[in-house]
């Protein structure tokens, strides 16, 4: 085990051991994640809605309402939500096992307590099994060490992701967390227009998709794992994907193409018995965004710090 692995800065997390608070957590993330798309200005490939990594767990961030700000934040610490207004006020519910119809009735009546009318559809997206929320009596699990322990990872991962994105002059998203999905993400834009994207994603508009990947992009991230990946990896992909992409040599040796996901992955489980996990990640994010960039003839002289080619890390 490494010192890393063992002091818990990036703890286990066995997609099998916790599967079902997962699955929760993944559509009471939604029900608050859709809060922020029907309050938040559009902003280009749907960055308005995505929730962030905070100090204690998942936050909205500000939002506006009407004249009012407000934010509302997954605190996995006290394993509370807590939703604050610019007044001052602030409400919370219990991070507990309760089903997603029940925190979706509490929820609500929690903004208009707040006084904050908003409409949201009240059905997931990006999901198989799309249950409407008031309905949802089968998601009711919360294993707060294993709500813990996910957050200690996505804070892991987005301190290093956020050490690659300043590597990058070009257009960049934030690193954020998409609520559809449930992965924290950060991508890269070439500025190219890309071909329109075919759609598909489950119980998901086309146009989401159109909007999404409407630029050439290559992304990457962090996910806990389900259907055809049965654990938490980091993942990279490019859209769209060109040819020999597939075949190109990356790092570190524990990363693969999965062929079925069409994404590189790096197993989480490879990355805690590295012995420089933060090392391991970095080189990970960096050889997939070289042979994407390359391979698909990305102006890196333009788009990279320093004007130059590779990054070389500058070490004070």
């Amino acid at each position: 085990m490494t010192p890393a692995a063992a002091n818990g800065i990036w703890p286990a997390l066995p997609l099998e051991q916790w599967e079902d608070t997962f699955a929760t957590l993944h559509m009471w993330s939604q029900i608050v994640g859709k809060t922020r798309l029907a309050l938040a200005p559009m902003t280009n490939h749907w960055w308005n809605v995505t929730l962030y990594v905070s100090a204690r767990g998942l936050t909205t961030g500000p939002m506006p309402c009407g004249e009012r700000t407000f934010e509302i934040e997954f605190d996995f610490l006290d394993h509370v939500l807590a939703l604050r207004v610019d007044d001052g006020t602030t409400r919370t519910m219990p991070l507990v096992p309760r089903s997603v119809a029940n925190f979706y009735r509490e929820y609500l009546g929690l903004l208009e307590t707040l006084g904050i009318a908003v409409r949201i559809w009240p059905v997931p997206v990006e999901v198989v099994e799309a249950i409407p929320f008031r309905d949802d009596r089968k998601h009711a699990a919360y294993d707060a060490d294993a709500a813990q322990r996910c957050f200690r990872v996505l804070e892991q991962a987005d301190r290093v992701l956020k050490e690659f994105r300043g590597r990058f002059l070009g257009k960049c998203s934030p690193v954020h967390f998409f609520w559809g999905a449930f992965d924290l993400a950060c991508t890269r834009f070439s500025g190219r227009r890309a071909p329109m994207h075919p759609g598909g994603a489950p119980n998901t508009p086309d146009y989401v998709m159109h909007e999404a990947y409407s630029h050439e992009c290559i992304s990457a991230g962090w996910w806990p794992g389900g259907g055809p990946i049965r654990e938490a990896v980091f993942y990279a992909y490019a859209y769209p994907e060109p040819a020999g992409l597939p075949e190109a040599s990356i790092q570190p040796g524990e990363a693969y193409y999965h062929k079925q996901m069409r994404e590189f992955v790096l197993p989480y489980e490879a990355l805690r018995a590295a012995p420089d996990p933060d090392e391991a990640l970095l080189a990970f994010l960096q050889s997939t965004y070289d042979a994407a960039a390359d391979l698909a003839g990305w102006d890196r002289k333009a788009l990279e710090r320093r004007g130059e080619g590779r990054w070389v890390p500058h070490r004070s």
